[in-house]
């Protein structure tokens, strides 16, 4: 589906699940607000040659105003965005690639969890081999290891100062038993500062830069791919800080339209529901 009229200068492009999976990327005008008139194109499936395709049928006039179009890391989005629109800046999400670097630490956090879990049932299997019974160690705020980094994974994804006191007494014996696990939460919450104390493209690539060597210096394996995942996209990611662009339009709308789809119990008639789509946001 197509709707040239509805094209603006900025646009968001996000793929979304139509029925059992079936993936449909979605582009959108930012300056409807998900409103009628906010859809532009939904396209079958993710390949950038078939989104392309569909979207170089927009007049070139129309085209050539776009200016600015957000959207997550996906390459295909990048490449299809690049031949439609040619003069428009690319701009990667910031909290998907907040979210990469936040994966890091989870990544830590699951590894260290399941050798604590290895490291239980090690010590089951030796009580019962003495004829003893098997008592964790369990810690004051009475977590046991297990549950100690089951419980910490909302604690290492928020910054200190919105932990409640629970969490703050949980992190204190993580950050003690566990010190790697203290220094993959500062990495994080350095990246997390990169974007929330920089004003221009500029101080925001300074930063990153020092972001940069920190992570060689701590050796982080997990650190190492997310990090150069974002040094490969740097221009791409701070674009964001000429207008401090999101992808949350686009978000939110695919989220309409998955509440759409609930609401008339899911998708039988794919033609007919597109028609309701096309009524309702184009």
């Amino acid at each position: 589906m197509l709707f040239p009229d509805n094209t603006g200068r900025r646009l968001s492009i996000d793929e979304v699940a139509l029925t059992n999976g079936e993936l449909w990327t979605v582009l959108t005008n930012k300056a409807n607000h998900g409103r009628k008139g906010a859809l532009v194109a939904m396209v079958e499936g993710t390949k950038s040659g078939d989104i392309a395709r569909v979207l170089n049928q927009i007049p070139h006039e129309k085209r050539s105003t776009v200016t600015e179009v957000t959207m997550d890391m996906a390459e295909t989005m990048e490449a299809a965005v690049k031949l439609s629109f040619p003069r428009a800046k690319i701009v990667i999400d910031r909290f998907h690639v907040q979210q990469l670097v936040s994966e890091a630490v989870q990544e830590i956090r699951i590894d260290l969890r399941r050798e604590a879990m290895k490291e239980e049932n090690e010590a089951i299997k030796k009580a019962k081999q003495d004829g003893k019974n098997y008592h964790p160690i369990v810690f004051e705020n009475g977590d046991t290891k297990k549950q100690l980094l089951a419980r910490s994974r909302y604690v290492l994804f928020k910054p200190q100062s919105n932990w409640n006191d629970q969490q703050k007494e949980r992190a204190v014996i993580l950050f003690k038993v566990y010190p790697t696990l203290k220094s993959a939460y500062d990495l994080s919450m350095m990246f997390r500062g990169c974007y929330e104390n920089s004003r221009s493209i500029p101080e925001a690539r300074e930063k990153l830069h020092v972001w940069y060597k920190k992570v060689e210096e701590k050796k982080m394996d997990a650190f190492l791919v997310p990090a150069e995942s974002i040094r490969l996209r740097e221009t791409t990611i701070l674009n964001y800080f000429a207008h401090r662009s999101t992808n949350a339009s686009a978000e939110s709308f695919n989220a309409k339209l998955k509440n759409f789809r609930t609401v008339v119990r899911g998708v039988r008639d794919k033609k007919f529901h597109l028609f309701r789509v096309a009524k309702l946001y184009a």
